[in-house]
């Protein structure tokens, strides 16, 4: 098993662990494979007018799904990414809706102003769709999107989603294609662990849905982090803690009334989780929506450090930096 050894940083000692990128589903949890591949399928048996394209990653992106049932309709771009956005857009201005997928550093970082100034500035209706987000890679900085949130956020016209699981994720492919104008989703791939539907959820675009309710904590949370809230909610319960999960898919445009109404009741602590940089995110959005808005209860953040991240295994890393169930009920129970 190959191992990587990753450099010091801030006079941390060295860290061996494996390289192997494990799942961000536990042992003997449920799982969907590929929802994406699948609803887009579903919705081009719709629609007519949906083009599914990738740079290279057809495969990592669940898109092969796709192409194999529409070949006519899939466009392989090669590892271009400026190319294969560039021509997403020039599809959109003649009335298609392409899904373009790739890994979220590449279209965060690569291809960023192609993005900005051929898909946003002209609100063209291109859905971009893309895997790795944040830290559910184990291969480092070059594939740990960790800022991606944040660079989307700050992009005018662009709506941006961070869905929790299989189940959301079949939901929104449909509610993002009847938005006219651009999406940039984070992407879940492969075996996807089903959460959602053991509490009734239905996804609903620019709105965030309390999941459990709860009176000494208010977990606020996106992406991955409401699978973990949902799990640290239930360990705190045993030690007699009682956490509310508010969940927020949408991150831009952001649900104001809802967070404000939930994070307003008095006597809980406000914790915002999210796999991204504490600079930037879900966590910076709610505080500056509390702090506007006069809200100001007690305020934690569980989020990425605003640092390169190391490589290796999954569950190492999201110990190392806080993300895992345990750290979270660990943290929680710190705080209160």
């Amino acid at each position: 098993m190959k191992t990587v050894r990753s450099a010091p940083q801030l006079g941390r000692p060295r860290l061996t662990t494996s390289a192997m990128i494990a799942s961000i589903a536990a042992e003997g949890q449920k799982t969907k494979p590929a929802p994406f591949g699948h609803a887009l399928v579903e919705l081009a048996r719709t629609r007519s007018d949906v083009v599914g394209m990738t740079a290279d990653l057809g495969k990592y992106t669940d898109l092969h799904i796709f192409a194999k049932e529409f070949p006519d309709h899939y466009y392989q771009m090669g590892m271009a990414e400026q190319l294969l956005f560039g021509a997403a857009s020039g599809l959109a201005a003649e009335g298609f809706m392409p899904f373009a997928t790739t890994y979220a550093v590449f279209a965060s970082r690569r291809a960023y102003d192609f993005i900005h100034q051929t898909i946003a500035e002209e609100d063209r209706n291109v859905k971009i769709v893309c895997a790795l987000p944040g830290l559910t890679s184990g291969y480092g900085p070059s594939h740990q999107a960790a800022e991606d949130l944040a660079l989307f956020r700050a992009m005018p016209n662009m709506t941006v989603i961070d869905p929790c699981d299989a189940h959301e994720i079949a939901q929104l492919v449909p509610a993002i294609a009847a938005h006219q104008g651009p999406v940039y989703m984070r992407l879940l791939r492969g075996q996807v662990p089903v959460v959602l539907d053991e509490y009734g959820y239905n996804f609903e675009l620019g709105k965030a849905k309390l999941i459990r309710d709860g009176k000494d904590a208010l977990i606020i949370s996106s992406g991955i982090m409401t699978m973990r809230a949902l799990e640290a909610a239930q360990a705190l319960k045993n030690d007699s803690v009682d956490a509310a999960v508010l969940h927020v898919p949408t991150i831009k445009p952001l649900d104001a009334e809802t967070i404000l109404r939930e994070a307003g009741k008095p006597g809980r602590l406000v914790v915002v989780a999210e796999n991204h940089t504490v600079i930037g995110g879900l966590g910076e959005a709610v505080a500056a929506l509390l702090m506007r808005s006069g809200i100001h209860p007690a305020f934690r953040q569980i989020a990425l450090p605003d640092e390169f991240l190391d490589a290796g295994a999954l569950p190492t890393l999201h110990d190392r930096y806080g993300i895992s169930t345990a750290e979270v009920a660990r943290q929680i129970k710190q705080w209160l």
